[in-house]
């Protein structure tokens, strides 16, 4: 036993004098301060330089780092090696990381209601001051989520005082124009401050003031690289972007980035004058690497990583001995925690939005482990509701206790706002339709959540709509919500192939109903909906009769909703389910219409089918069956078809062909399929009971302004029709 603790007694004793050696092997050397700039994801060549710093046995006595060179400065003052960077950056998706929206399966059904049929990234704040735009096209909230995992945040905050190595970070006040410098306090704030793009990303938060991309006042800061700890030299990395060529500036974006991107060289050719004899300049060439090509992170490494092994005779004064580097890297590691158990789960207080509604998304149970993927998807579906800035985490230790907080930061933008959307319809068998919508959302008007919104439609198919929502129990659980809608459609009627008249429908209808939000999955619905219909033919027949009937009756609905995508899904399902039952028209209506998608390597296979029927009485020609129009028997006409009880389906096929032109996002997809459909009472074709067939071939993906397709459909018969259709429909 004697034996044992002597010579753990040795050990610790040799260790300090080991420690204690390399310090002074260090100190006898001079003072070296590693200095890494931004630019974006050419950044990712800082990773290179410091493999190169390791191979060769150089270690550094503090770190500053502006932009993405904040990232790896961080990281690495942090603890992570070079290779655990590579490894990190690799398992990242970043399309992903940079898209700050939830799984469309993951969101509320309300929300998925407002996604089908208005822009994300259209919201216009109203307050008493005025109108609000937002702050950056991406909030950054999976991106701060990314940082957390990174430097290992996610089990407890890292301090950027408490750090091994000193660091540095650089941001600049947007207010003010000044450079702030981060020399404490939560080390994943300050990498995301000083990344934070103006106009791209929206600015951080902190002490009062709101941060951005420190490379707009210093991009490489070697000034301050040397004042940090009093360097006798430096060791500056420059990945910066050189500016555009006057021919490729034409749009405002490219004018907005070159203003930037100039602003950025001055800076950063001041803050090469200061270099001096004794410093080591370290200019990768990153060739066609752009700052936003995030997936080339390895080019970018390698390239790095050349550029010092031009240095390296230089870099080679610098090295110590393997056991004095050894000791200096054992000095500045960190250990992280592989797990821990969360004893309380608390919501940070809130202005408006209610912490039950916050704490409904959050799985954490006190008295079990730290479940970090789980708790980052539910922060995601946390940020999804819409109501946020950004939401973040942090384990905090209070009275021995290990207290997981949920913060859940607002809005600047406020809670009432607007929203816009359009849409183009042409089709070569009817006249084409263009819709203009806006939509007027006041939330949270009580602590329970209440919202009235208020949407109005104009163009081919003129829309109102007054709802209001109030839930009953702060999760959202159960809610009322009475509505009035108004909404009108010009309909062409045909007879077998020939259209043989116009048929305005006009529809309104108030409804009071219960319901139950299920989650993600969907909502259920029960109430009383009391409809006016107006129909009016321009030319008279005994099948089109001019209609004026106010009737009532009971309606139920079930929505379910779980793709991953509102448009062009690759996986998942949806489901809705609706009854009527009108006592005073003597007919009811029930509809079930279901579909799913499912990914294949490049190919994407959907299916749908829909049927409905009256269980009671035959469906009025108001209320009928209407088939007809892209992807609904896509070679006839749209609403060509009217009938009563049709059965409807189809299978598509689509090969993702790559992805949108012009930098739009989304695949472009190459799609066929074939359709079908039954109706027993058909009362516009002649064809009587017979299955009806439909073809179609298209080309689609996903805008900015919502979907696109370009398409023909066809006919066994030889019927055909063309489609040109942009935006939600």
């Amino acid at each position: 036993m004697n034996m044992r603790k002597d010579i753990t007694f040795r050990s610790i004793a040799l260790f300090l004098i080991c420690s204690g050696l390399a310090g002074s092997a260090v100190a006898e050397m001079g003072r070296t301060a590693l200095v890494l700039g931004g630019g974006g994801a050419r950044g990712a060549a800082h990773i290179g330089v410091l493999e190169v710093l390791e191979r060769e046995r150089i270690p550094v006595d503090c770190v500053v780092g502006t932009s993405m060179g904040a990232l790896v400065a961080g990281s690495y003052a942090a603890g992570l090696s070079p290779k655990k960077m590579r490894k990190k950056l690799a398992e990242a998706d970043w399309t992903d990381i940079f898209l700050d929206v939830a799984d469309f399966s993951q969101l509320s059904y309300r929300k998925k209601k407002v996604s089908q049929r208005y822009l994300p990234g259209t919201e216009l704040g109203v307050t008493h001051k005025g109108f609000q735009l937002q702050s950056g096209v991406v909030a950054g909230e999976k991106i701060k989520l990314f940082f957390n995992q990174l430097v290992d945040a996610n089990l407890g905050e890292r301090n950027i005082e408490q750090l091994s190595i000193p660091l540095a970070i650089v941001a600049t006040d947007i207010g003010t124009g000044e450079r702030v410098v981060f020399r404490e306090g939560s080390l994943t704030q300050a990498m995301r401050a000083s990344m934070s793009v103006p106009g791209l990303m929206a600015p951080v938060e902190y002490k009062g003031r709101k941060l951005v991309d420190g490379g707009l006042v210093d991009n490489v800061p070697i000034v301050l690289g040397r004042e940090l700890c009093n360097a006798d030299r430096v060791i500056a990395v420059n990945v910066g972007s050189p500016l555009r060529e006057p021919e490729n500036i034409g749009s405002v974006l490219s004018v907005t980035a070159q203003m930037i991107g100039t602003l950025t060289k001055q800076n950063v050719e001041r803050s090469l004058t200061s270099l001096t004899g004794q410093d080591i300049y370290i200019y990768p060439e990153l060739g066609t690497i752009k700052a936003s090509e995030f997936a080339r992170y390895d080019e970018a490494a390698d390239a790095g990583r050349k550029a010092a092994e031009q240095q390296v005779m230089l870099l080679r004064t610098l090295s110590v001995d393997k056991n004095t580097y050894t000791a200096w890297k054992n000095k500045n590691k960190y250990a992280p925690k592989t797990e821990i158990v969360i004893d309380e789960v608390r919501i940070a207080p809130t202005n408006r939005v209610h912490q039950n509604y916050v704490a409904r998304q959050i799985r954490q149970v006190p008295g079990t482990l730290l479940d970090r993927p789980e708790l980052e998807q539910d922060l995601i579906r946390t940020y999804g509701d819409g109501f946020y800035q950004n939401v973040d985490y942090r384990v905090i230790r209070e009275n021995d206790e290990n207290v997981l907080e949920i913060i859940a930061r607002e809005k600047e933008v406020s809670l009432d706002y607007l929203v816009f959307g359009f849409s183009i319809d042409n089709e070569y068998r009817q006249e084409s339709n263009f819709n203009f919508r806006a939509a007027y959302r006041n939330t949270w008007i009580n602590s329970y959540g209440g919202e009235f919104f208020a949407s109005a439609d104009v163009g081919g198919k003129p829309r109102v709509e007054l709802d209001f929502y109030q839930p009953l129990d702060t999760r959202h659980h159960f809610f009322i919500e009475p509505n009035y809608l108004r909404k009108r459609e010009d309909i062409s009627i045909f007879v077998d192939d020939e259209r043989i008249a116009d048929y305005q429908l006009d529809t309104s209808y108030t409804e009071m109903v219960v319901g139950a939000n299920l989650g993600g999955y969907g909502q259920s619905r029960l109430g009383w909906r009391d409809y006016h219909v107006k129909g009016e033919a321009d030319l008279s027949s005994v099948v089109l009769p001019n209609v004026d009937e106010r009737f009532g009756g009971f309606v139920y609905e079930l929505n379910l909703d779980r793709r991953n995508r509102l448009y062009f899904p690759s996986h998942g399902w949806r489901s809705d389910i609706s009854y009527f039952d009108s006592h005073h028209e003597g007919y009811s209506k029930l509809s079930a219409d279901l579909g799913g998608a499912y990914k294949i390597s490049d190919y994407v296979l959907s299916v749908r089918t829909a049927y409905t029927t009256s269980l009671k009485g035959e469906l009025p020609i108001y209320d009928a069956v209407m088939l007809g129009g892209f992807l609904r028997m896509s070679g006839y006409a749209s609403n060509q078809i009217l009938g009563d009880e049709a059965l409807y389906g189809h299978i598509r096929t689509e090969k993702i062909i790559g992805r949108m032109p012009l930098g739009l996002n989304g695949d472009l997809r190459l799609g066929f399929g074939l359709e079908a459909a039954k109706l027993e009472t058909n009362y516009t074709l002649s064809t009587g009971d017979d299955w009806l067939d439909s073809g179609v071939i298209y080309l689609g993906g996903e805008t900015p302004f919502g979907p696109l397709y370009l398409g023909y459909g066809f006919t066994s018969k030889g019927d055909y029709n063309m489609y040109l259709q942009l935006g939600a429909l």
